[in-house]
């Protein structure tokens, strides 16, 4: 047997994914393409390339300061949107290497879902929509930011998967891959969340419902085993879906996360404080746009370019500028 390296360049790997994926998998020799031609690369395919721009981006970076639940926490183990991120995307390549669709789409969709999001988890978005005329999106956003803000020309398939990932659009992701991070994402922030709420005393076991726990199990991996296998169990015509009982319980699960942690009326004050620190900032650089960085003077109105540069910021960075300002 050689010692010697074989290298496993660009053609090899797509004559791999014709060979080893499913035939309602996207290969990414037959992507659509990007808003600007490029040459392709020696060694990665289309979508290999995507993720690694991604995961090298400003915006990716700015992932570990944004909050998912608890506003600007003290500790160290509270979740934040890079760690979901990542929790997301490895759910994501587990539900995609199982099923036989493509792993680094599914990867390069998860690891871009969230750049959007804005500082203070579900308040900022609820903020920066009522700002807008036609509304506000963090996903919209995330497109948003590859395409202009600062661009990576990322494939048709990816950034179409970031959009559509939310629950809240009817519009399905085109791709089985894209349906597989909108799975992922509330597979995700659900048990990490519960998790998170549960060490800062706000729940306990016993106050999760009981028809969750029967047929999920114990919160932990045990949630994200049996939600993953709920996946598993009705994706079997062409469809990523989810077993009907597992999908009711993740509902009910959602539902009570968001009465009993999200919205509850011990986070009013800190809600308040929040809204008003992301609406002072935004009206502060619409009514002086010399105060925004060069690159947030795009030709669209100052508003919008006001609500692209708050949506960029960490809960901390936002804090500090709304204390100098």
């Amino acid at each position: 047997m050689s010692d010697s390296f074989i290298l496993r360049d660009r053609v090899w790997r797509e004559q791999n994914e014709r060979v080893t994926l499913s035939s309602i998998a996207t290969l990414s020799e037959k992507t659509e393409g990007r808003e600007e031609a490029e040459e392709k690369d020696a060694f990665r395919t289309a979508f290999e390339r995507d993720r690694d721009r991604i995961i090298h981006s400003k915006s990716f970076r700015r992932l570990k300061h944004k909050t998912q639940v608890f506003i600007n926490p003290d500790g160290d183990h509270y979740i934040t949107r890079m760690t979901h991120t990542l929790q997301v995307t490895q759910v994501g390549r587990s539900i995609a290497k199982t099923l036989g669709l493509n792993p680094d789409l599914t990867e390069a969709i998860c690891l871009g879902h969230d750049v959007g999001h804005s500082p203070f988890g579900h308040t900022g978005e609820d903020v920066l929509n009522e700002l807008l005329d036609g509304g506000w999106s963090h996903s919209e956003n995330s497109v948003k930011i590859f395409s202009s803000i600062e661009p990576l020309n990322l494939t048709i398939e990816t950034l179409n998967g970031i959009r559509f990932h939310p629950w809240k659009y009817e519009e399905a992701p085109k791709t089985p891959e894209g349906m597989i991070c909108r799975f992922s994402d509330r597979i995700a922030y659900l048990t990490h969340d519960v998790e998170d709420a549960i060490r800062a005393g706000i729940l306990s076991q016993k106050d999760i419902p009981k028809g969750v726990t029967k047929v999920l199990g114990s919160p932990g991996k045990q949630w994200v085993n049996n939600l993953i296998a709920g996946i598993f169990k009705a994706s079997n015509s062409g469809k990523i879906d989810m077993d009907e009982e597992v999908l009711m319980c993740m509902n009910e699960l959602r539902d009570f996360m968001f009465d009993k942690v999200y919205l509850r009326e011990e986070t009013k004050e800190e809600r308040i404080k929040a809204k008003s620190i992301i609406e002072k900032l935004v009206y502060t650089f619409e009514k002086d746009p010399s105060l925004l960085p060069q690159n947030y003077h795009n030709d669209q109105s100052s508003l919008e370019n006001s609500i692209d540069y708050v949506a960029g910021m960490t809960d901390r960075y936002a804090i500090k500028k709304h204390s100098e300002l």
